[in-house]
């Protein structure tokens, strides 16, 4: 690793040169440091603009979940039977659903190695349980904090190594070679130096790894954490392509604290109520829509394992309604909505708990886990202790008050495209964690942490067998970065004598409220188009918007822009599919369908229309990237998962010749 400070266009620029940068402090860019650091690459870089701030370490729910092949039990699995569950979830390619199914065992033991506390009986049994869209048991916990017990374990083992860790350090720009084909370093911005001319830092870098998850800053009702704000923009102004960016993930989540309602919350069957805006006029609004307290509950209950909003359970009073009728209050009828585990949902005048008349599965499962008490605040204290003492933690007692709630971004199950070695179409750049749209429409819950895991992993693998290469010399390093550097330094000029705040809201408002708007859970299809026409105008003129008046400012100038150019890479990938006579599936509701069909149900005014999977269709995947001033977007036809030839003598001859790995 190489250090020095160079003088560019009057700044003073720290440069640093690396095998490999790690940008994020997630569990997935932990791992990658770990595993390129324990196969012996000790050139390596973690570049973080805040240690621990991201989703890894702040998000969760009631049991936040870890998802991973079954290893307990008598129900059979295996790699393919695991890879066939990811893949049918749509629009997921084979290759790496048969990769995330074939490296779950070794990601999941190595978190058990480092520590992670998920529970196994006394013969050493990994029990597991179903969540959502998982047709089996392969789902752990650790519990509410999995992914922030996973950060903790990973972070103390790469402190344990001395790896080497920038904090405080926004990435801002990632710098490529001439042709756009590979990336070749990035700058990154200082955000404890306080004059400008000293604060920006320059990386010449064989590879980076990128792992700053989702573009959790562009929905204005979001479960993200506030510090989440994601670098996608930064990569498709790179030249990285984007796929699935209409596959987004949405739920239930509280306001005040933000985290998933999901699991245990919904299981103890909580009572739902809307206000006005005064906090006046209370009723119990999801009892006009069920035909009887059974299906009510019943709905209720098992929003708890399928959480996400799922246009395919709305019908037939499924649990999913609920997220719908949640939406048409707030949206529609401007009103608040609450969950409230103080009290029992009423019906026709009783508020009593009435487990006598629950559906089967309802009771069955409460009265396993010894869970019938009086209130969902009792139930939820014995079946999930550690679900209600997190609220309290957070200064909200579930026993004496409701929580506020909305339809909030999640997850988002596009991103940037990788190959089964997780590298981008921009060669040497390899995105892990949720900033690679691996997943299809329909996702295991938890699957996220395990591709996460696996990802990084196989990252690191590729690097190691294919570019553990030093870093290019200074001079012909820069014969090639210099100008998108100067660039860098001549806009961060710019808004620095602009005389206008990065800080001022109205900016990052208009984009969020276009978001919810246009990109959250019901998508119309006039609407969108003009939502991308707005988001166009936006981008274009979006420098001229913004200015700082501070080092930090400037950064946020950054993430601004980031956040603009990625919003509207995103509604251009949502119109793509609408225009493409895509219909209503996965978390969103396609409206405005001029299809002359009858809806499959309606509800208020909505007539919703499922997307039925031809074979065309489910082997179709958007893909959409930024070039030349341009959103661009295309059809890929999905990759089977591969037939493999596992002879031992031909694999150990290809191991052992190192022919296994293409690229």
């Amino acid at each position: 690793m190489e250090n020095d400070i160079i003088q560019i266009d009057g700044y003073s620029v720290k440069y640093i040169s690396v095998n490999t940068l790690i940008i994020g402090s997630g569990a997935a860019s932990l791992n990658a440091a770990l595993s390129l650091h324990s196969a012996g690459q000790k050139d390596i870089l973690v570049a973080t603009s805040g240690w621990g701030a991201g989703t890894s370490n702040n998000a969760g729910s009631d049991k936040q979940t870890y998802y991973k092949l079954s290893l307990c039990g008598r129900e059979p699995d295996s790699v393919t039977a695991m890879a066939m569950d990811l893949f049918n979830g749509r629009c997921m390619h084979g290759d790496i659903a048969l990769c995330e199914a074939q490296g779950s065992v070794q990601a999941f033991m190595k978190l058990v190695e480092l520590g992670v506390p998920f529970p196994h009986d006394k013969y050493g049994s990994w029990a597991g349980y179903k969540t959502d869209n998982d047709p089996r048991a392969r789902a752990t916990s650790a519990g509410p904090g999995t992914s922030g017990m996973m950060f903790r374990a990973l972070s103390g083992a790469v402190k344990e190594r001395r790896i080497k860790i920038l904090d405080n350090h926004q990435v801002i720009e990632l710098l490529t070679d001439h042709d756009r084909k590979k990336v070749i370093g990035a700058v990154a911005i200082n955000r404890k130096i306080k004059d400008p001319l000293k604060a920006f830092v320059l990386f010449n870098a064989v590879n980076i790894i990128l792992g700053t998850g989702g573009p959790g800053e562009m929905y204005g009702e979001s479960v993200y954490p506030v510090s989440q704000t994601g670098s996608t923009g930064m990569a498709f102004r790179a030249g990285a392509t984007g796929q699935n960016l209409n596959e987004s993930q949405f739920g239930m989540a509280s306001l005040k604290f933000r985290w998933n309602l999901s699991g245990s919350y919904q299981q103890v069957i909580p009572r739902y109520f809307s206000t006005d805006a005064n906090g006046m006029d209370e009723k119990e609004f999801l009892n006009d829509n069920f035909p009887d307290y059974m299906t009510l509950t019943k709905a209720i209950f098992l929003k708890g394992y399928q959480w996400p909003f799922d246009v395919s359970k709305i019908s037939g009073s499924g649990s999913s309604l609920i997220d719908l009728l949640v939406y048409i209050e707030k949206e529609e009828k401007k009103r608040r909505v609450f969950i409230d585990f103080r009290r029992n949902v009423s019906w026709k005048g009783i508020d009593s708990f009435l487990p006598e008349t629950l559906d089967a599965e309802v009771k069955n499962y409460l009265l396993n886990s010894c869970s019938l008490q009086d209130t969902p605040a009792e139930r939820l204290i014995s079946m999930n202790s550690p679900a209600y003492s997190l609220y309290r933690e957070n200064g909200i007692d579930l026993s004496a008050e409701p929580v506020e709630i909305g339809i909030c971004a999640q997850h988002n199950n596009g991103g940037l495209k990788g190959n089964i070695w997780w590298e981008s179409d921009l060669k040497h750049l390899f995105p892990v964690g949720e900033v690679n749209g691996s997943h299809g429409v329909y996702r295991p819950g938890g699957s996220a942490l395990n591709s996460g895991q696996v990802g990084s992993s196989r990252a690191a693998e590729f690097i190691i067998r294919r570019y553990n290469l030093p870093s290019p010399e200074m001079k012909v390093f820069l014969a090639s970065a210099l100008e998108d550097v100067s660039s860098v330094l001549m806009l961060s000029s710019y808004w620095f004598s602009s005389g206008r705040k990065a800080s001022d809201p109205k900016t990052m408002d208009e984009i969020r409220q276009r978001m919810s708007g246009s990109g959250s859970i019901i998508r119309d299809r006039e609407k969108v188009s003009e939502a991308c026409k707005e988001a166009d105008s936006l981008f274009r003129i979006i420098k001229e918007k913004i200015g700082a008046s501070s080092v930090k400012e400037i950064a946020e100038c950054f993430k601004i822009y980031d956040c603009c150019l990625a919003h509207l890479v995103y509604l251009k990938s949502i119109r793509s599919y609408i225009e493409k006579k895509g219909r209503s599936r996965g978390s969103y509701i396609i409206k405005g369908n001029k299809e002359k069909v009858n809806p499959d149900f309606s509800i208020g005014d909505f007539d919703i229309y499922l997307c039925r999977y031809d074979r065309e269709a489910e082997n179709n995947i958007i893909e959409a990237g930024y070039r030349e001033n341009k959103v661009l977007t295309s059809i890929c036809r999905v990759r089977d998962i591969p037939l493999q030839n596992l002879w031992f003598e031909k694999v150990w001859k290809d191991y052992h010749e190192d022919n296994f790995i293409e690229g």
